[in-house]
């Protein structure tokens, strides 16, 4: 899907490809959500709270619109940015799916005692910033053009307005992606200021692991996805940026409808890894994005064999062990990194990437090249 757009050969338009779809089932009661969040198990991060839960941390969420009332988030949503000013509006159905869900991810603190999902860094709060539109947006439906730039702009004016961390649970890996100058100085300008960015690596692992930005940018954190068995997810790309993994299949998720999900997508990957980030901040505040970057991968869980490959980066992440390390013996550049030109044609191990072709009108993939895809509300599991 292409469209046309103002002031720009190329801005950030959207094309979800799934959006989450509610089945006829009962909403899933509290002991049934916490019994399976799986990942929070898998990335230790009970041993991560001994030190930290993200106090003094917040976390820029790139996407749809955040729904700042939900139980799971109340408190922890800071007021953000709508750099799209049209489409659904705040309360909408189609205006927080996505955003909500990563936010959860990332920070939900439950509610009462033992309901509702818990994030991995529950303490720290969300800024929010909407830089697309939920798939089942009309405005989307009827291609009216996006605002140009707005990626890029979010990315400045998170880092501006107090994030330490970023998180998009989104890009493009479509047959016309590319890098764009100003997305890419972008984050570097993040990178800069100290600011880490954490990306989805793509869904495109059945669809010829094209190349997907922005995780492809210098100096991302880019995550693939894995399920519970530490295994790659089908769908999850395989190329040269990966940096490490998350879980990414049948992950719990939140919703403003109050009801939750299971949903799979490198978006939940990325979103638990910004969350790991946040700990890790939390924990050693003095240490750069190349830093912490190097932290996660020397401290991942299940390292290929080689050290790293494609499929998973270094490994699945663990806060927990990243946070008992520290800082890395070595000191490493805190500048922003840049690639040479051929990283954005083939990659460094030789790997085919898609043609930049022409200036093309980006086609996101949901929130991004990564959506929480083709979810089903919890059964409530009874012994």
């Amino acid at each position: 899907m292409t469209r046309s757009f103002r002031h720009t050969p190329r801005a950030l338009a959207v094309a979800l490809t799934a959006a989450v779809v509610a089945l006829t089932a009962p909403p899933a009661q509290a002991d049934g959500i916490r019994t399976q969040e799986w990942a929070l198990d898998a990335l230790h991060v009970q041993d991560a709270w001994g030190t930290t839960k993200g106090d003094g941390i917040t976390v820029a969420v790139l996407d749809t619109g955040v729904d700042a009332t939900h139980p799971d988030l109340k408190g922890q949503v800071l007021p953000g940015k709508d750099l799209i000013g049209f489409g659904a509006e705040r309360g909408d159905k189609t205006w927080a799916d996505h955003g909500t869900a990563m936010s959860g991810i990332i920070a939900g603190h439950g509610h009462g005692q033992s309901d509702g999902v818990l994030g991995i860094a529950p303490e720290a709060k969300i800024l929010p910033v909407r830089v697309i539109l939920e798939d089942a947006d009309p405005e989307r439906k009827k291609a009216r053009t996006e605002r140009a730039n707005a990626l890029a702009d979010g990315i400045r004016w998170a880092v501006d307005h107090g994030a330490d961390v970023i998180n998009l649970s989104l890009g493009d890996d479509s047959d016309s992606a590319h890098p764009e100058p100003r997305e890419d100085a972008a984050v570097q300008y993040a990178l800069r200021k100290g600011v880490p960015v954490v990306a989805s690596a793509g869904n495109g692992g059945q669809h010829g692991d094209h190349v997907s930005y922005p995780a492809a940018y210098p100096g991302v954190i880019a995550v693939t996805a894995v399920d519970r068995y530490g295994t790659r997810a089908r769908f999850s790309t395989r190329r040269w940026y990966a940096t490490v993994s998350g879980p990414g299949v049948d992950v719990v998720i939140a919703n403003p409808d109050r009801k939750y999900y299971e949903g799979w997508g490198t978006s939940a990957a990325a979103a638990y890894v910004s969350g790991a980030v946040a700990l890790v901040r939390a924990a050693h505040p003095d240490l750069n994005p190349a830093q912490i970057k190097r932290l996660l991968t020397e401290t991942a869980q299940d390292s290929p064999a080689t050290g790293r490959s494609d499929e998973l980066g270094a490994g699945l992440v663990d806060p927990a062990a990243a946070i008992k390390k520290g800082a890395p013996a070595k000191p490493v550049a805190d500048a922003g990194a840049t690639y040479t030109k051929r990283y954005f044609g083939p990659g460094p191990d030789g790997h085919a990437s898609n043609s930049a072709g022409s200036w093309l009108p980006w086609t996101a993939t949901a929130a991004g090249a990564a959506l929480v895809a083709a979810a089903v509300i919890l059964w409530r599991r009874r012994t």
